[in-house]
């Protein structure tokens, strides 16, 4: 399996009307956009092409908005920002899908405290006591007392005590980890997947699950699926969402592939080293690029 490299997104601007593009990894490394981001989007935007956001961010669009902005990133760059937060609430909203419906309506809180708005105005009671709720949400992990970044242990107690009351969980971001400053973080998908491994059940929303790609299309209404091209990072998450979605993938290497093979984010990839990887995830992108650029 040979994945073609190309140095930048010119290589394939032609052939698509529309990016799906992702967030951490590929436009900022969670402080600043990354070199020659800027200069890409106002090239896309110049050729006329839609561009939609997807960030894996347990937060509504406009918090992530307003982050976007502080970071020099303007909105005029993109169409529209869509989150995994955004998926989740509307799952919530959706008297469509029976697990959600039937979660009860309290529910213990875990994340950030800016998180904590993402289900306000529907009805739902956050509790402080696994004793009292009836499901837990799970967008993340908070910082400790002394400002360190959270890791998956600092929940074990409280993780154990939902999981003897078979609380259900819903999770408002499937990432593992994300690079902050370079700097790996644990994210609400870690804490999932210590869940799962003391029997939980979880849900989850944002990518690769669809109903988030589904807000990306009605996003870009009139553009055919296959002139829309996703952009990310993550094999696990952007390129599998991507393929079940229907729509072909960019894979920047510069994040977290780059981070894991100890190698500097401009680097071309090893065309070995990546088959590899991309036969271990079990999915094959359309193409690849080190970064973001034009």
């Amino acid at each position: 399996m040979t994945i073609p490299v190309v140095p930048g997104i010119a290589a394939l601007a032609a052939d698509y009307d529309a990016l799906i593009l992702d967030l951490w990894g590929v436009v900022h490394d969670g402080v600043a956009p990354y070199p020659g981001v800027l200069d890409c989007l106002a090239r896309l935007r110049g050729a006329g092409k839609r561009v939609v956001i997807l960030s894996n961010a347990p937060r509504r669009a406009p918090c992530a908005v307003a982050v976007l902005r502080d970071m020099g990133i303007d909105d005029a760059l993109y169409d529209r920002l869509v989150t995994s937060g955004d998926a989740t609430r509307a799952a919530f909203e959706s008297a469509d899908d029976p697990w959600y419906a039937g979660l009860g309506r309290r529910y213990l809180f875990l994340g950030r405290p800016a998180d904590a708005d993402l289900l306000d105005g529907l009805g739902y009671e956050a509790v402080d006591d696994v004793a009292e709720a009836d499901f837990v949400l799970n967008t993340g992990l908070a910082r400790r007392a002394d400002g360190a970044k959270g890791e998956v242990e600092d929940y074990e107690g409280v993780l154990r005590a939902a999981a003897g009351r078979r609380l259900p969980m819903a999770c408002a971001n499937p990432d593992l980890v994300a690079l902050r400053g370079g700097v790996r973080e644990a994210c609400a998908g870690a804490l999932a997947a210590a869940y799962t491994g003391l029997g939980g059940e979880v849900a989850y929303q944002g990518k690769p699950y669809p109903l988030v790609y589904e807000l990306c299309f009605a996003a870009l209404p009139g553009v055919a699926r296959r002139r829309v091209l996703a952009v990310g990072d993550a094999l696990a998450t952007d390129i599998a969402g991507a393929a079940a979605a229907g729509i072909d993938s960019l894979l920047v290497t510069g994040g977290l592939l780059a981070d894991a093979w100890g190698v500097a984010r401009e680097s071309a990839p090893d065309a070995a080293r990546l088959a590899a990887a991309c036969a271990d995830a079990g999915v094959t992108p359309t193409a690849a690029a080190p970064t973001f650029v034009w």
